[in-house]
């Protein structure tokens, strides 16, 4: 279970982003999950109510914006949308793609008191 480890480092990120703004607590938190990122949501979300215990982020709302994912095939030469890591090209079928984005964790906002 990764996802407890990913959660114990993003907290740390929130707490020092929270505290920086003069934070008393940290009531939300938004994040994008990109498609081919290998992160099992419900593992993500009991995670980050572990990980905040004790925190400024504790009890804070978790909000999850999923990110699809493009890729760059070599064949067709097209910036294409793909769900897996092993998808074919939707245009050509070829299978020489370079993955362009999507396969992230990011922290996009936070919303403090």
């Amino acid at each position: 279970m990764h996802e407890l480890s990913l959660c114990l480092n993003m907290v740390e990120l929130i707490e020092q982003q929270a505290k920086q703004h003069g934070a008393q607590r940290v009531t939300q938190v938004w994040l994008e999950l990109g498609a081919l990122a290998c992160i099992e949501e419900q593992a993500l979300r009991f995670g980050f109510a572990s990980a905040t215990r004790g925190t400024l982020a504790e009890n804070s709302e978790l909000r999850l914006s999923h990110l699809p994912a493009r890729a760059w095939c070599w064949d067709c030469s097209q910036s294409v949308e793909i769900e897996q890591h092993a998808s074919p090209c939707p245009q050509c079928g070829g299978h020489k793609l370079h993955i362009e984005n999507g396969d992230s964790l990011r922290i996009k906002q936070l919303e403090i008191e």
